[in-house]
């Protein structure tokens, strides 16, 4: 399994953008799709955005289309997400993801088995 460490979290205000970074450990970085997902208290845990592990195909939650973005550099085991035009419903812990399939990501994530502990985002009004 690849270990995962999100950073890039903080509290920004309406309307302002933040850039999460994931870092993945190993060699193998590139066998794997990652993906995004945000959670607040209490909620269920919600699909962000995933990107397969060429880099060459994205997905995105509708909530988020248009303003966030997902990427990735597979020399430097790294996958971003930049966030633009934030709103307070935004506000969660955001972790990444790894698997061998795509699919998994998208439509599965309770199959999924390399997760980071997550980095917080708060947007405020």
């Amino acid at each position: 399994q690849v270990q995962l460490v999100e950073s890039g979290g903080g509290l920004v205000q309406a309307g302002g953008s933040l850039r999460l970074s994931c870092a993945a450990s190993g060699r193998t970085f590139s066998d794997y799709a990652m993906g995004w997902f945000r959670q607040a208290p209490g909620k269920e845990r919600q699909f962000v955005a995933a990107v397969n592990r060429f880099g060459t195909h994205t997905w995105y939650a509708d909530s988020v289309k248009g303003r966030f973005t997902i990427s990735r550099d597979n020399d430097k085991n790294m996958v971003y997400l930049q966030m633009n035009n934030l709103q307070p419903e935004d506000t969660g812990r955001y972790s990444c993801a790894a698997d061998s399939v795509s699919a998994t990501i998208r439509d599965r994530p309770m199959a999924i088995k390399s997760w980071g502990l997550g980095t917080q985002v708060t947007v405020s009004s």
